[in-house]
């Protein structure tokens, strides 16, 4: 399918397709769970189960190569230690991409019609408070949609109250007491954010900024599912940061942590 014929099909008739084509591949019916990782927390599909089946993202309906360096592109059907699925989506879709906001919303939606009860949204992000150094993970307790737009179409209305599971945080806390909790805002990218821009986004209420995330969550509780979101601070945000940002910090900050952030959310899916 084209990225054209993507554009004006039935959302919710592709992501149902991408399923069925995944349920063909694997043998699972359904995938419990399933896991967007972000930059610096590629590691953690090593971690959480046993790899069955690993499909090139382009080979299901809807997926498109990944933009960014650190995503693998890949779909992963992962059985966990209890017996259940995780799908690991390492084919995201960001917004600055230009394929438009159903793109970036058809691998939540697919995993929801795959079967997930769970989406676990992961980031790599610039953080607004000082103390949260590259490499500090924080979960995400609310957003800041700042794209202008919205996966929903249409008098479609959904309640966003407690978007961000307050259960799954909890267990969160259990594995790791320590975790800070934050505000995430998502800008549309794909440049980074100025200064003045970081600081209209500290006014509002945000601890961390970045380009993905918020889309994906709003078209996972549409679609029924429990989210979960969590970012890893890859630099200090623009005016906080003492020196210029650059993809090459991210990555590096992602690399840098992955084994520790990676081991981290093994642990709390094992909890779920």
């Amino acid at each position: 399918m084209t990225e054209n014929a993507t554009a004006t099909a039935d959302p919710f008739d592709i992501a149902r397709r991408a399923a069925d084509a995944i349920r063909e591949r694997t043998g699972v019916e359904n995938h419990r769970i399933a896991l967007t990782l972000g930059s610096g927390w590629g590691e953690a599909a090593e971690l959480i189960g046993e790899t069955e089946h690993e499909i090139p993202a382009t080979e299901i309906p809807g997926f498109s190569r990944p933009a960014l360096e650190g995503h693998v592109g890949t779909l992963r059907s992962i059985k966990l230690a209890n017996g259940h699925h995780a799908l690991v989506i390492g084919a995201r879709t960001h917004y600055y991409e230009g394929k438009g906001v159903r793109a970036v919303a058809h691998g939540v939606r697919t995993a929801a019609a795959a079967g997930a009860e769970i989406m676990i949204l992961t980031n790599g992000c610039g953080g607004l408070n000082p103390a949260w150094q590259p490499g500090t993970p924080v979960l995400i307790s609310d957003h800041i949609n700042l794209t202008a737009t919205s996966p929903l179409e249409g008098a479609t209305f959904v309640d966003l109250t407690d978007l961000y599971s307050s259960r799954l945080r909890e267990i969160a806390h259990e594995v790791d007491p320590s975790l800070d909790e934050g505000v995430y805002a998502q800008f549309p990218g794909p440049h980074y954010e100025t200064p003045a821009e970081v600081q209209m986004a500290k006014v509002l209420g945000a601890d961390l900024v970045g380009m993905s995330t918020a889309l994906e969550a709003i078209a996972a509780r549409h679609a029924g599912m429990e989210v979960f979101g969590m970012s890893l601070v890859t630099n200090l945000a623009a005016g906080i940061s003492e020196t210029a940002l650059s993809h090459e910090e991210v990555i590096e900050a992602g690399a840098a942590a992955g084994p520790r952030i990676s081991r981290l959310l093994a642990d709390i899916v094992a909890k779920l």
